[in-house]
């Protein structure tokens, strides 16, 4: 709490069950239906002062009677109860079109005379002239001729806008790194946050045995064999016989089965609750459940999706494994010289502590390959936006980009462009459930029906979400409107020239989303097992893990999908999963009930009772 508002406090509470995105289902953002609440500090009941009307950021100013929110109008404020709404300032930047960019974030000074602004990736500070009945409109321009004086307050932007109590200091945070400074101070003092925390690693050796074993070390497939686990890691991959089983392990007969890796999903948005964090996220049980136990989100939009990962690694939540770029580089980020795009990412590598980072069409050409220079000179993977343009694509892909994220816009391609493709090393995501050219994918597996009845996604999907996705979809096609075999065949020419293709579900469906994914990349004539490289060792080499994750060999983490049917026969065959393993613990796929280690059943979820159609799951036994 502040200093000067210790007795109580307001925060903003949205009852918005998705993200504003067509087709998602995700998180909390800014909308509308978004309230302010005043909760007393000390407990007790909240009541409603009024809606935020799409507004963010509530904060207080010496005068504690009113409740100032940045909203698409500019500064608003609202008396604490309810009445008198009203804007003092809008604050705009420079941008192509007749609709400048309003300011993100405008936070006032304690005694009203300032703003803290966030525009554009960049902020100032700004001072805000006493407002009449006219709302006060104020243009930041790059040149310096505002019509008042503006002082620019850092380079690289950063989150979490904030005055001290007394007016005397500014602050806010970039990744992991705390900025704090004074008007009128050459640069801001800087300290980084460190928290140290375990790293979750089970305990014991258990051997999963005589089932096939899907390596994914070349074409290897060892038709009946053992696979021993000890802690996290695989000791050991061979045919059964010949495996020696250490004492005192515990042995799960997997006769019948077959064990492929865990699924690597590069372009995962699962986009977990934001700002107050759950204890438990759903995104990521329906995405373990299925079988996806490494994950990137190749742009993430605030600090949550960092937190959330840590809570993973040291086992306080359960998911996949979550790695993430911090926000997406953009034409607007202001990142127009060499000079300051290479201390930008130096500060992003530093601040985020990430090895990828996200470029959207971020400048010219000349400003994308300095992106990719900086990006190498600091160790950092960079991957990029397809953005609907042939041209700026195959560019891209000359110029370094490790990754292009989205399907190349025209199909088919031919000989030249396959080969072009796979001989730049560029991982190519296509994402065809969102594909370019032709209607999305993901409208086809809703239109059958079948997924709003499916019990497993009931279990790990919230019913209330699950409805606003299925029940009354926007768009219907004719089959053969779809364009996904398609791009699939373009896909099947990049992978038989040598090239290197990625699973990217997009987060339009989480969990069985990858598996769509994988059948839409199956359906341009690729065989099964080249699509399961695609969605495990392929996705492991495009994060740089391929040394831990994404195939069955000794020494790496013990991630694994058990299956009762065999999906070398039939791609679809990825849905029958009896298992999960990720970093050595065994669940049961249809419940996520922990088998090994040790057994325990998933913590009960809030929206079980609210589902009567949420049935005890079938239990597995061994």
């Amino acid at each position: 709490g502040d200093q000067l508002y210790s007795d109580w406090r307001v925060v903003d509470a949205s009852v918005y069950p998705g993200d504003g995105n067509v087709g998602e289902i995700g998180g909390l953002r800014a909308s509308d239906e978004r309230d302010l609440r005043w909760i007393p500090a000390g407990g007790g009941d909240s009541w409603l002062i009024a809606s935020a009307q799409g507004g963010e950021h509530p904060h207080f100013t010496r005068d504690s009677d009113r409740v100032f929110i940045t909203t698409r109008r500019g500064l608003t404020s609202v008396r604490v109860d309810g009445f008198d709404r009203k804007t003092h300032v809008q604050i705009t930047g420079t941008g192509p079109g007749q609709n400048p960019p309003n300011a993100d974030d405008i936070e006032l000074s304690p005694d009203g005379t300032q703003a803290f602004v966030s525009l554009q990736n960049k902020h100032f500070l700004v001072p805000v002239p006493r407002a009449g009945r006219e709302v006060v409109r104020i243009n930041i321009r790059p040149r310096g001729d505002s019509a008042v004086p503006i002082t620019r307050m850092s380079i690289e932007g950063g989150d979490h806008l904030a005055w001290s109590a007394d007016g005397r200091f500014v602050s806010w945070s970039l990744g992991s790194r705390i900025y704090r400074q004074a008007p009128g101070a050459d640069k801001p003092e800087t300290a980084d946050a460190v928290v140290e925390a375990a790293r979750h690693t089970p305990k014991g050796t258990v051997v999963l045995s005589g089932a096939r074993i899907v390596t994914m070390k070349g074409a290897e497939v060892v038709e009946r064999g053992d696979i021993v686990v000890t802690d996290n890691k695989i000791v050991v991959v061979g045919p059964k016989g010949k495996v020696k089983v250490p004492a005192g392990a515990r042995v799960l007969d997997a006769s019948g089965k077959t064990i492929i890796p865990g699924f690597v999903d590069v372009h995962s948005h699962m986009w977990p609750p934001r700002g107050v964090h759950n204890t438990q996220v759903w995104q990521y049980l329906a995405n373990l459940a299925f079988g996806v136990t490494t994950t990137r989100d190749p742009q993430t939009s605030t600090n949550d999706v960092f937190g959330y990962a840590d809570l993973v690694e040291t086992g306080d939540i359960l998911g996949p494994r979550v790695l993430a770029t911090g926000p997406g580089v953009f034409a607007t980020s202001g990142l127009d010289d060499k000079d300051a795009i290479a201390a930008f990412l130096k500060r992003y590598r530093e601040a985020y502590k990430t090895d990828t980072i996200k470029a959207y069409v971020s400048g010219d050409r000349i400003v994308r390959q300095w992106v990719i220079m900086a990006a190498r000179a600091h160790r950092m993977m960079p991957t990029t936006e397809g953005a609907l343009e042939m041209k700026l694509d195959l560019t891209q892909m000359i110029d370094g980009f490790t990754g292009l994220e989205h399907s190349l816009p025209i199909q088919p391609i031919y000989k030249d462009v396959a080969q072009f493709v796979a001989k730049t090393g560029t991982f190519y995501t296509p994402t065809i459930l969102v594909a370019y050219g032709a209607p999305w994918t993901e409208n086809l597996y809703f239109e059958d029906g079948t997924v709003h009845e499916n019990q497993k996604m009931r279990r790990f999907i919230p019913h209330e979400l699950l409805d606003s996705m299925v029940r009354r979809r926007a768009q219907w096609f004719m089959k053969d409107e779809y364009g996904h075999a398609g791009i699939a065949r373009g896909v099947a020419a990049v992978v038989r020239a040598g090239g290197k293709v990625g699973l990217g579900s997009h987060g339009q469906f989480q969990g069985i989303g990858a598996h769509w994914e994988i059948w839409n990349l199956q359906s341009g004539g690729l065989s099964p097992h080249d699509t399961l490289r695609i969605a495990t060792i392929f996705g492991a080499e495009a994060l740089g893990l391929q040394r831990d994750v994404g195939s069955l060999e000794a020494g790496k983490m013990a991630d694994l999908i058990v299956l009762d049917r065999n999906p070398l026969q039939d791609i679809r065959n990825t849905l029958s999963i009896r298992y999960v393993m990720k970093n050595g613990e065994l669940f049961e796929g249809d419940t996520l009930d922990q088998v090994w280690p040790s057994q325990k059943k998933l913590e009960k979820q809030y929206w079980w009772d609210l589902d009567p159609k949420v049935a005890e799951p079938r239990r597995v036994t061994q």
